[in-house]
């Protein structure tokens, strides 16, 4: 059994850091800026960044069967080190546009999120599937995972708070630095033995693969209902914190106190997960979680300190849902005998499921939200309660339809 020391995991995790700097950025700085710089149209913004989105959703499993088809005995190394200069370049295109942008704003939108995509999605695929092949042990997986998303988190705090304080034109510099520094890093964490399995006849039998795999299609399932119950209210807490609580100078501070929790939470979520295993500390987040967000429906104008206790619980339930799936999925990969061969196919996959939650999460939604009668920024009563009713109770429902399939899942004996 592989028994990895602090530091070990910290240089393999530190690499976190700089993905989840450059995600948020991406996901939410992007249309703000190029509206405000370029004096663009919300519509056309968003049909671009529909379709980038779109692009680098199906991108992922392509990207997943090429790293596990790779000959190279160091291929995850090898694909983070080809995606560096695409980080770099993508984001300061993004956010230090040339003049000559001006002349045409949105392909330079679409071509520079293009650019940053394929990094991205072809950096965290590889370090995913690093971290999973690197070890078996339960305890290893949960404690590695762990170290990771909280570098990750860390990552997501200092990009929410570096804009206001140093400024946009700063953000690409210092994620460069990172990226830089944590990537010399990584050079010196631990490498997974990696194996020679049976080549499949295509690409795309090896980017589908996993789905043959009965307990994988539980955990896929289980982790798409929870990441839209997760992604509903990320995609409305602006207007809930705006146009429910009237706070509207408080959003970045809730926000701020909500991934301090998650970080803080991790060291507790792996000692429950190395006594009971991960699916069923992971089940009891869940239903944390549930417990607690319902509240958030009684909740009316200037009620900051309930529901910075409600994003505090919150965040300590996303602790959790960061740390202990990407684990468990690590166990699903080696139950059945794929540990080393096919970790690319496998984090493709999941990765396309994120990015699909935050797709599906605002397709369900925003349409839901406008159906109802909410008109952003408008204090009628009608739409402010719809607008908490698909805040609090529509992902609570979601979390325990995928809470009920993860107690019937067979992921406890693993």
């Amino acid at each position: 059994m592989d028994t990895y020391r602090f530091p070990a995991l910290l240089a393999y995790g530190l690499f976190g850091m700089p993905l989840a700097l450059v995600a948020l950025p991406v996901y939410v700085y992007v249309p703000h800026f190029y509206a405000q710089h370029f004096n663009l149209s919300l519509s056309a913004i968003g049909g671009i960044l529909l379709a980038a989105r779109l692009f680098d959703a199906f991108l992922d499993p392509a990207l997943g069967s090429w790293l596990d088809r790779s000959g190279s005995a160091d291929r995850y190394g090898r694909a983070i080190n080809i995606s560096l200069p695409f980080l770099v370049v993508g984001l300061c295109g993004l956010f230090l546009p040339p003049a000559m942008a001006a002349n045409f704003p949105l392909p330079w939108l679409l071509a520079t999120l293009l650019v940053v995509y394929i990094g991205f999605s072809m950096a965290t695929i590889a370090h995913q599937s690093w971290g999973a092949a690197l070890t078996q042990s339960q305890a290893q997986r949960s404690r590695l995972t762990a170290t990771r998303e909280s570098c990750g988190l860390l990552g997501v705090i200092l990009a929410a708070i570096l804009p206001g304080t140093l400024g946009m034109q700063w953000l690409p510099l210092i994620f460069a630095l990172i990226l830089f520094s944590s990537a010399l890093v990584l050079r010196t964490a631990p490498r997974p033995l990696l194996v020679t399995g049976s080549k499949p006849r295509s690409a795309a039998v090896a980017a589908f693969e996993p789905f043959r795999n009965s307990r994988f299609r539980w955990l896929f399932a289980i982790f798409l209902l929870n990441g839209i119950a997760s992604a509903i209210p990320a995609t409305l807490f602006l207007f809930f914190v705006d146009d429910r609580l009237q706070l509207a100078s408080w959003g970045g501070a809730l926000l701020v106190l909500y991934f301090v929790a998650g970080a803080a939470s991790m060291p507790g979520w792996y000692l429950l997960a190395r006594r009971y295993g991960e699916a069923r500390a992971w089940l009891t987040a869940m239903l944390l979680a549930i417990c607690i967000f319902i509240w958030a429906y009684a909740l009316s104008a200037g009620d900051l300190l309930p529901f910075a206790v409600i994003c505090t619980m919150s965040g300590v339930a996303l602790g959790a849902d960061l740390a202990l799936p990407p684990a468990l999925l690590a166990a699903v990969i080696g139950k059945a005998g794929h540990s080393g061969q096919k970790e690319g196919a496998y984090f493709g996959l999941w990765n396309w499921g994120t990015k699909m939650n935050l797709a599906l999460a605002a397709g369900i939604s925003l349409p839901l939200l406008q159906f109802l009668g909410y008109v952003p920024g408008s204090a009628d009563h009608r739409g402010v309660q719809a607008l908490s009713c698909a805040y609090a109770f529509l992902p609570c429902a979601l979390k325990l339809i995928a809470a009920f399939t993860l107690w019937r899942a067979p992921l406890r004996d693993i």
